[in-house]
């Protein structure tokens, strides 16, 4: 398997702080810091400047960072105060206008800044590191196709033990068991079971509702392989659908199959959603589909680039998107069915296999 390029991905991030005259860049957003430097760990702060790459993490991580991260950064295990020791460490690195991640940092971290880190000129920074993750290389690619492949065994595995009478959690429970069974490292979101009425909403938890015949069974979830998610969703009947259930399954199943054969990189957000909402539309179910068509995934399950009405940037080449819409009728039930599609340079590459055919369980 191709190894993540670790120095390409803090070149990258370093043309982007010329470009925002920064002198360096505080990463705190976790999935960052393991972009940039391979560290999974849970607490951790990573200093990017124009030549230098510096980890700070605690004892906790002293093996895990040194093994992960040598190669790719400077690793400091701090005993007493990662804060602290950060301003010593910028006062050696001797930088000035630093940014730091305006989205993900608190309130309380900022006023850090106005107390210890008085001394620099600190700037805002918005997604100067996500923006780099929507294009993923080789290894990030071959990390999610493991996890639809594990999420997908799973799934297999899970229906063949469904019936009649199983609760919501139970079914999920089975689910989440035959996921860490098939090579899972972790669920990327609360697995969604929702049976009847309850399919109707789009993120159901998993409940004690029991499954009857005649019932959609709407299936969301994920896997995870060397950190980077998969999502999928696929709805069954219970037993034998009825004409209703087979026509509103056929126009979300055409949906899906348009926008995943029409999407391409560097068509804006905002068209890609339409090639599924447009047709949902022209069968009279647009009022059914409330949500957008999809996201990108990777390091985390919901990142950039976004496939919405409202998405106005070109989707990049090399990206991982979902393409899930659905028809939601209250009282009912409902449909979606999700796959997840690399965009190349030559068209769409649908990840997933998992037959979009409505299986009667």
């Amino acid at each position: 398997m191709a190894q993540p390029n670790h120095a390409e991905r803090q070149a990258k991030l370093r043309t982007a702080l010329a470009g925002a005259s920064l002198d360096a860049l505080l990463v705190t957003a976790m999935p960052n810091v393991r972009y940039l430097c391979g560290f999974s760990g849970s607490s951790g702060m990573l200093v990017v400047t124009h030549d230098r790459c510096v980890l700070i993490t605690d004892f906790r991580y002293a093996v895990q960072s040194r093994e992960q991260s040598a190669h790719a950064a400077d690793v400091i295990i701090e005993g007493t105060s990662l804060w602290a020791r950060l301003w010593t460490t910028l006062a050696e690195l001797k930088v000035g206008a630093i940014g730091f991640e305006s989205a993900h940092v608190t309130h309380a971290d900022a006023m850090r800044f106005l107390e210890g880190g008085a001394r620099h000129q600190w700037r805002p920074a918005v997604n100067l590191v996500e923006v780099l993750r929507e294009q993923k290389d080789a290894s990030e690619v071959a990390a999610i196709r493991a996890a639809v492949a594990i999420a997908e065994r799973a799934l297999e595995r899970t229906i063949a033990q469904v019936r009649v009478g199983m609760t919501e959690m139970a079914i999920g429970g089975r689910l989440e068991f035959e996921l860490r069974e098939a090579g899972s490292e972790a669920f990327p979101f609360e697995t969604i079971v929702a049976s009847g009425e309850r399919s109707a909403l789009p993120h159901a938890r998993c409940s004690s509702r029991a499954v009857k015949p005649g019932d959609f069974l709407l299936i969301d979830y994920g896997a995870v392989s060397d950190g980077y998610c998969s999502d999928i969703t696929r709805t069954f009947s219970m037993g034998s659908a009825n004409a209703e259930m087979r026509e509103v399954y056929a126009v979300v199943r055409e949906a899906n199959a348009t926008a995943s054969g029409g999407v391409r990189a560097g068509m804006r957000g905002k068209d890609a959603d339409a090639l599924a909402r447009n047709y949902i539309e022209r069968r009279g179910l647009g009022a059914e589909f409330g949500h957008s068509l999809g996201h990108g995934i990777g390091l985390e399950v919901h990142e950039s680039p976004r496939l919405s009405k409202a998405a106005d940037a070109p989707l990049p080449a090399q990206s991982v998107v979902t393409i899930e819409p659905g028809v939601y009728r209250d009282g009912w039930g409902g449909v979606r069915i999700e796959d997840d599609v690399l965009l190349t340079t030559e068209g769409p590459v649908v990840l997933t296999s998992f037959t979009r055919e409505l299986l009667e369980l």
